[in-house]
């Protein structure tokens, strides 16, 4: 059965499988039915058969698999065995389909690698143990490449590298190397750095290999003079770390290591991704949570003037980064410090109010609490009223939000309505119910 498929508009891009036509809009190919994936209705670009007989797209049949179903998607019949057999007939069948119709626009579908298997990556990660052992890190290198080619080549040898405890080897072998002389083996710490970056979590022995001093300064180092992948790879691993139990004690080793503070504050204030930013949000949140009120690293932080930076961050933030900043602000207003410097910062009012039922739940969440913790002050209070902050309260109470948000919000309405009427508002009063239940 042959069945038609229109070439989609250049603005959806080419499908990373590269089984879109993107070149002729126009033109109307032919597509036999069997070349699509039962599942996707796309065409195949490795096609497995089940044991039922039924062929799929490999990345569309895992999916299924992994989301926990044992049935045939096409035939409903229970799986007695999940193997996959490659179907290299049906394949080779389709790169010819691609060849002939070139001139349409059809790119021919490349190859596909075959998975790694467990018996692989754990043969791999013997030999890296018994390299870091001997100290040779340049067979190590060899073997962590070869594990960050398997992951590029897709998100299943992924998952098989990090189910097969690679990460707690590579932790360790990066402790060892890093206590050795991280000068030294540089190039090797990057390259293990990489491929951590995308094993999360790593586990709890992971963690305390590289949780250590010697890593840890390591780390750091890489986030003060790495390259730009190298410093994104190392805030990813660090933020790993400090999210964990033990995250007090890795804070204490911290506060040793000169530059922690300033190399986390930069990725912030001069970003190099939306993923490094988040990253170093979340690191710094863990850092400032797990100490004391007066704590050195916290009085260093608003010393470099980060009340100020994140709420430059906050003005046109996506929705992830946005909350994650408004976490790290509600945390630093828990010192009377941090309240003083965001009091004083002249946009602190109008960007939390602002935020408030247009980025998401958590976001408002977290601005009314700040905002509570703010509105000590009668000046602070009066800002709020010129901001429009009591009526963005009612909308609040109108929409709904948790208890605790409920009497932060009462506390706050009773505290501002006595200057409700005394104070000018520099907002359009016809705004109303403006923001009720739209996206931002």
């Amino acid at each position: 059965m042959i069945v038609s498929w229109r070439n989609r508009r250049a603005h959806n891009n080419k499908m990373k499988n590269n089984n879109r036509l993107c070149e002729d809009l126009d033109a109307e190919i032919n597509v036999p039915t069997h070349f699509r994936c039962p599942i996707s209705l796309d065409l195949m670009k490795d096609p497995v058969t089940l044991c039922t007989g039924i062929t799929y797209d490999r990345e569309n049949i895992e999916r299924w698999i992994e989301a926990g179903n044992e049935t045939c998607p096409f035939t409903k019949q229970v799986l007695e065995t999940f193997d996959l057999i490659p179907n290299h007939i049906l394949r080779r069948m389709i790169q010819d389909w691609c060849v002939q119709n070139r001139s349409l626009g059809v790119e021919r579908i490349p190859t596909p690698r075959i998975p790694v298997s467990q018996c692989e990556v754990s043969e791999v990660c013997s030999r890296i143990v018994g390299a870091t052992r001997r100290g040779d890190g340049k067979k190590c290198g060899e073997l962590v490449r070869k594990i960050k080619t398997w992951g590029k080549e897709s998100e299943r040898n992924k998952r098989c590298i990090m189910e097969n405890g690679t990460g707690c080897i590579l932790s360790a072998s990066f402790e060892s190397f890093a206590r050795d002389s991280f000068e030294k083996h540089i190039n090797l710490l990057v390259e293990i750095l990489l491929v951590l970056s995308w094993m999360s979590p790593l586990g709890k022995d992971g963690r305390s290999k590289l949780g250590t001093e010697s890593s840890l300064r390591c780390i750091i180092w890489l986030l003060r003079n790495g390259d730009l992948s190298g410093r994104q790879s190392a805030v990813l691993v660090l933020k790993e770390i400090l999210h964990s139990d033990d995250r007090r004690i890795i804070t204490n080793t911290l506060r040793a290591i000169e530059g922690v503070v300033e190399a986390l504050f930069f990725l912030i204030k001069e970003p190099i991704s939306p993923t490094a930013t988040k990253a170093s949000l979340m690191a710094i949140y863990c850092m400032i949570s797990s100490t004391t009120k007066n704590d050195m690293i916290t009085s260093r932080f608003l010393e470099m003037g980060l009340v100020g930076v994140i709420v430059e961050a906050i003005v046109e933030a996506d929705k992830s980064v946005c909350e994650k900043a408004l976490g790290v602000l509600d945390e630093i207003c828990n010192t009377e410090k941090g309240k003083e410097e965001a009091c004083n910062n002249a946009l602190i009012m109008a960007v939390l109010v602002k935020k408030v039922l247009r980025v998401s739940e958590w976001a408002t969440e977290l601005s009314v609490s700040i905002l509570w913790k703010l509105c000590d002050e009668e000046s602070v209070r009066i800002e709020a009223i010129q901001v429009g902050t009591f009526k963005k309260l009612l909308v609040i109470l109108q929409v709904g939000c948790g208890e605790g948000t409920k009497e932060k919000v009462k506390e706050l309405l009773k505290l501002l309505n006595v200057y409700n009427n005394r104070v000018d508002c520099c907002v359009d009063s016809s705004m109303g119910f403006k923001y009720l239940k739209k996206p931002f």
